[in-house]
């Protein structure tokens, strides 16, 4: 008889293609995840994987057991969600995808207002860019994510947060500091640093700029970031210039560490950040909630989508937050 314990068992094989690392996983011995994906070969009366000394393969059959397993494991996870929902919608895991240009300067303004509103409700960050985030949300191992593009995804539904435009950031003494404002002329030929492919912020700055490249052709600066920090310290030491979000230049920070940040003058500089979650998932309610929760204080360099919530009376606050 195939239990869901074994189905996992043979997922988590199939996925990371190693017994031991499956095990791991499963945070159970080796020995006893071999033993029952073995029962379980012997109880289908196929071989789902093909093991040698020094690797595991998935074989055909054992593709197909592995997809409907998947499936019948993600349902399963649904119907442990209704009920949690039926008991208290806003109580339990919140697992939650966010971009890695957007999660490091929303979710702290985000994580302390959770708190104060569903103390009973524990958040779950996964920081990944945006592919990997949506195929996450479509396998069930995440709720929800906050990206800044529009899927083609019928299946999920969004709560719009803000509208973030992008700043030009650039070093002291650079020429751009001499202007009034900055246009979208003015980006034609200077040295612009990017994020490495896979960012969707890299492609969005290469669309804002796409027009002006062509007609003049600017030369992009052969060198790359894997986080928008680091792009900002090499803006810092003086290799070239960037865009970036709004709510990344929030505060004192870029100025303490030689940076200026000043708006792009273009109305379509601009990105759209919204929480996206399955139209199956059985507590809409805490998506709303949560996207009220998101818009709340944030600066006015954002253009918000949403009313946010009003603030909790003082006392109520502070009896409910563990500092």
């Amino acid at each position: 008889m195939v239990n869901f314990r074994d189905l996992q068992y043979a997922v988590a094989v199939a996925e990371e293609r190693h017994f031991g690392r499956a095990a791991e996983r499963c945070h159970v011995s080796q020995p006893t995840l071999s033993g029952q994906v073995r029962k379980l070969e012997e109880s289908l009366g196929v071989t789902l994987f093909e093991r040698t000394s020094r690797s595991v393969a998935v074989t055909a059959v054992g593709e197909e057991v592995v997809r409907h397993a998947r499936l019948a494991l993600a349902q399963a996870a649904q119907i442990e969600d209704i009920a949690r929902a039926h008991r208290d919608p806003l109580a339990g895991p919140l697992r939650l995808g966010v971009i890695p240009t957007v999660s490091p300067y929303l979710m702290p303004l985000v994580l302390g207002r959770l708190k104060q509103r569903y103390p009973d409700l524990t958040p779950v960050l996964v920081e990944e860019v945006t592919e990997s985030l949506l195929e996450r949300l479509a396998a069930h191992e995440i709720d929800a994510a906050v990206i800044a593009t529009t899927p083609a995804a019928p299946e999920l539904a969004a709560l719009p947060l803000f509208d973030e435009p992008f700043w030009v950031a650039y070093p002291p003494g650079h020429r751009l500091a001499a202007l009034a404002e900055i246009t979208e002329a003015d980006l034609a030929d200077i040295d612009l640093l990017l994020l490495t492919d896979g960012h969707c912020l890299r492609d969005q700055v290469l669309e804002v700029c796409a027009r002006p490249r062509q007609i003049v052709g600017q030369r992009f600066a052969d060198l790359r970031a894997s986080s928008l920090e680091t792009l900002l310290n090499m803006v810092a030491a003086g290799f070239g210039c960037t865009l970036v979000p709004a709510l990344a230049v929030r505060g004192p920070q870029l100025a303490n560490r030689g940076v200026i940040a000043r708006p792009l003058k273009l109305a379509t500089a601009t990105r759209p950040v919204a929480l996206w979650y399955r139209r199956s998932f059985p507590q809409p309610g805490m998506m709303e909630a949560v996207a009220d929760v998101m818009v709340a204080g944030l600066p006015e360099t954002v253009v918000l989508r949403r009313a946010p919530l009003p603030a909790l009376p003082h006392a109520a606050a502070a009896s409910r937050v563990t500092v």
